[in-house]
C-alpha cells in the first residue's frame, strides 16, 4: 500500500447521481454502496481508504471506527465533523511521511488539506477515475475468462505442425 485515501463520505454521497438515489430511498444503503466501490477501488489502486461520516445526532463521545471490506469506516464523535476529524487524520499521517489524497468538493477542506501537505481529489475527478478503473477491472476479467483453462492446440505445437495437421483438416 503505497498511499492513504481519505474519504469525506457525505460529501461523495451527496455529489454523485446513483448515491443519492440511494440516499433518498436509505441512507445506510447509500453508505454501504459507496464503501463497497471504495473496497474495489483501493484494492484495484493500493490505496489504504478510509471513510469518514459525520455521526449527526449520535450519542457516541468518541468515534465509532469499523473496517469493512478492507475499507476503515469511521463515524466521528458527537459535537466532530468529518472535517475536523480529516483535517486531524491527514495532519498525522503527513507527518509521518506518509502520501495523503483527500476526496472532497468543500473548498474550505481542500485549502486546510492542501496547507496541511496532502492532495486533495475532488467527488467528481474521485468518480471518473472509478468508473474508468471499474471498466478496466471487467474488461481484464472477461479477457482472462475468455481465456482461462482453454487448452487449444495451436497454443503447443510448432508451426509447421499446426499447416501439416490444417491440410489434413481441408482434405476431408
Amino acid at each position: 500500500m503505497n498511499a492513504a485515501l481519505i474519504v469525506d463520505g457525505y460529501n461523495v454521497i451527496n455529489a454523485w447521481a446513483e448515491l443519492i438515489k440511494l440516499k433518498d430511498q436509505s441512507l445506510e444503503h447509500a453508505r454501504d454502496k459507496l464503501v463497497e466501490m471504495m473496497a474495489g477501488y483501493g484494492a484495484y489502486k493500493g490505496y489504504r481508504v478510509t471513510v469518514v461520516y459525520d455521526a449527526h445526532s449520535a450519542a457516541s463521545l468518541t468515534a465509532v471506527e469499523n473496517k469493512v471490506s478492507g475499507v476503515d469506516v469511521i463515524y466521528t464523535a458527537d459535537g466532530q465533523t468529518a472535517d475536523s476529524y480529516i483535517e486531524k487524520m491527514v495532519y498525522l499521517l503527513v507527518r509521518q511521511r506518509e502520501t495523503v489524497y483527500v476526496v472532497t468538493s468543500d473548498g474550505a477542506e481542500q485549502m486546510a488539506i492542501l496547507g496541511s501537505g496532502a492532495y486533495r481529489i475532488s467527488t467528481r475527478e474521485l468518480r471518473r477515475d472509478v468508473l474508468e478503473c471499474t471498466k478496466m477491472q471487467e474488461r481484464t476479467y472477461a479477457e482472462s475468462v475468455l481465456t482461462y483453462r482453454r487448452n487449444e492446440v495451436g497454443s503447443r505445437v510448432d508451426a509447421d505442425i499446426m499447416r501439416k495437421l490444417d491440410e489434413m483438416r481441408r482434405r476431408r
